[in-house]
């Protein structure tokens, strides 16, 4: 039977999928792909996947699953594709936030970021993403991948909304001094026989070809999509990022975002 893996449609994840749709995996797997993050790890827990790209708090929020190591959608500064937008507030005045709810890791950091180092919590409503409804609704919006990429490209006054936007893993850097992983490829087997470090270093000798099949549904610009893909993403885990990512399990622990904090277990540990 055909090992099966799941993984989002966002630009980000590209690098990690093309050895799958068109390098030297392609026909050997099959690849599921879903615009949101989310329904890969649908996929997963309904063990209808063998692997699947997800964002990194389903570790601590599903039983028997493990790591993959090294491997992973990460930043160690500026992501750009995730971000918190207000009507020109600082956050320091936000009131109410939106949430897209595409990946728990971003709306958990979201809630980590304001309770931790802002000191208050602010009335949490989920909602699509959509920011002009979000603003409507909130004075604050959590925006997740190729819509929040985009509004790098926006004036300051878009639809008439005077906005501010503030990077996700930025802040984070800014009051940990870490980097932040923020999804991994996950299995709930011991052990996979697919080599995602290799298919991702074939994706990324395609960079070119990849923004090419992208360019066309962003408001970036081709070098812009490129900086994006190869100087904001991470898709290798260094020490920072392996740092930023215990304390971020800590901290979720700390404030009752997830049960316990499990030990960080990889495929091929016993």
């Amino acid at each position: 039977m055909t090992p099966r893996i799941s993984a989002s449609s966002y630009s980000n994840t590209a690098p990690l999928i093309w050895s799958f749709l068109y390098g030297s995996n392609r026909g050997r797997y099959e690849l599921i792909l879903d615009t949101a993050p989310a329904r890969s790890l649908e996929l997963l827990l309904q063990n209808r996947v063998d692997a699947a790209l997800v964002p990194v708090i389903a570790f601590q929020l599903l039983d028997g699953v493990r790591l993959i190591p090294d491997v992973c959608v990460g930043a160690k500064e500026k992501v750009r594709s995730v971000c918190l937008i207000t009507k020109g507030k600082d956050l320091s005045q936000v009131k109410t936030v939106s949430l897209d709810t595409s990946s728990k890791t971003s709306v958990y950091l979201t809630k980590i970021i304001f309770r931790e180092f802002l000191g208050f919590e602010p009335v949490w409503k989920d909602a699509a993403p959509d920011l002009e409804a979000m603003l409507d609704e909130s004075d604050c919006a959590l925006l997740i991948g190729d819509p929040a990429l985009n509004l790098s490209e926006l004036p300051a006054v878009a639809g008439g909304l005077s906005i501010r936007t503030f990077d996700l893993a930025g802040l984070w850097r800014q009051y940990s001094g870490l980097g932040f992983v923020f999804a991994m490829w996950m299995t709930r087997k011991e052990s996979c026989e697919i080599d995602f470090a290799a298919a991702r270093s074939e994706g990324l000798l395609h960079l070119e070809e990849i923004i090419s099949n992208y360019i066309s549904e962003n408001a970036l610009k081709r070098e812009d999509l490129l900086s994006y893909l190869s100087e904001n993403i991470s898709y290798s885990i260094d020490d920072s990022m392996q740092k930023g990512l215990g304390l971020y399990f800590e901290l979720a622990a700390k404030n009752g975002l997830i049960e316990t904090n499990k030990p960080l277990t990889f495929t091929g540990d016993n």
